[in-house]
């Protein structure tokens, strides 16, 4: 893909129909809301579904997509949340319903047990006093990762669509691509990053109520085609141990530094990620508490293009923690 923004104004009112043909309050029987978004995804603008079907077939050196001009919820969109999960009669939104019908044309929406009690929509929104390693923060950086690097069921697709910006706009979406990446680093470096699991901590959601249980997992930070690699990235959790090793993924983090580029999202945006072929990160920001602070909905998506399926899966369901050794 040669642009990664996709102007979706022009089939807004398209869009709009297809949202209408959705249950309403999709946490009522999400499996249904979900299946009958499988269905209508059939029935996208052509234009856009011929853009996501690239997309999926070859994500590009940008590694993402950004779909902008989505419909809005105008006037009806509620107060930023500030507790989670939603609650079950919560009415459909427009930008949950693109994350359902966009998505179900790229893969299956996938729940994590430990994370947020295996919710598939997950509302993003600044809370106060949150750890540093949440996506609840504001005012410090979130660093770079790969979403569940250390998952063995790690999502493809990582969708973020926007409802409400920061009031300032400021929060930038940094995403770091591995084939951008990969050409600032020496063969040396890359040698030493391919194919060698080095230790991983993870995230607070999957540590068993430990306050630390160490570094349980192994992460590749490079591996799958030598030439086009995978990325495994996480720059507070990845604990390389030899010296030649944090060198490496020290090189590795400058190299993602060096090619990141910034997006600031706008309500009616989506922007969706190759979790295989990049890392993310968000720059700070500062909230009001206001009732209208920075409003995002996340979810994430398992396809079969890297053996994440077995093809008894459904879209909805949640998969337990299996950390890569």
């Amino acid at each position: 893909m040669t642009d990664p923004v996709f102007d979706c104004a022009p089939y807004r009112a398209r869009l709009l129909s297809l949202a209408a043909e959705l249950p309403q309050i999709p946490r009522a029987d999400l499996y249904a809301f979900l299946d009958r978004a499988g269905e209508l995804s059939e029935h996208l603008p052509e234009q856009l579904s011929s853009v996501l079907d690239e997309f999926s077939a070859t994500s590009g050196e940008h590694g993402y997509l950004v779909l902008s001009g989505l419909p809005l919820d105008e006037d009806r969109l509620p107060a930023t949340p500030t507790s989670t999960p939603a609650p079950n009669d919560r009415q459909l939104l427009s930008m949950e319903a693109m994350l359902a019908v966009i998505g179900r044309r790229l893969g299956l929406h996938t729940g994590y047990a430990e994370l947020r009690a295996g919710t598939i929509y997950h509302d993003v929104y600044p809370s106060p006093n949150p750890n540093y390693l949440s996506s609840e923060t504001s005012e410090t950086l979130l660093d770079f990762h790969t979403e569940m690097a250390y998952h063995l069921l790690q999502p493809d697709y990582v969708m973020l669509a926007c409802s409400r910006a920061d009031h300032e706009r400021r929060a930038e979406t940094l995403i770091g691509s591995v084939r951008k990446a990969l050409p600032l680093l020496d063969a040396n470096t890359r040698a030493r990053l391919f194919d060698r699991g080095m230790p991983c901590s993870v995230d607070l959601a999957f540590r068993g109520g430990l306050r630390d249980p160490g570094a349980i997992a192994r992460v590749k930070p490079l591996y799958g085609d030598e030439s086009d690699p995978f990325l495994g990235y996480d720059r507070e959790l990845l604990a390389p141990e030899a010296p030649r090793d944090k060198e490496a993924v020290r090189a590795l983090g400058r190299a993602l530094d060096a090619a990141a580029a910034g997006i600031g999202l706008t309500p009616g945006d989506v922007l969706i990620l190759d979790n295989f072929r990049t890392a993310h990160a968000r720059t700070p920001f500062s909230p009001r508490w206001d009732g209208k602070d920075r409003w995002l909905h996340r979810a994430y998506l398992r396809t079969d293009r890297y053996g994440q399926l077995s093809g008894t899966e459904r879209a909805g369901d949640a998969v337990p923690f299996v950390p890569r050794r």
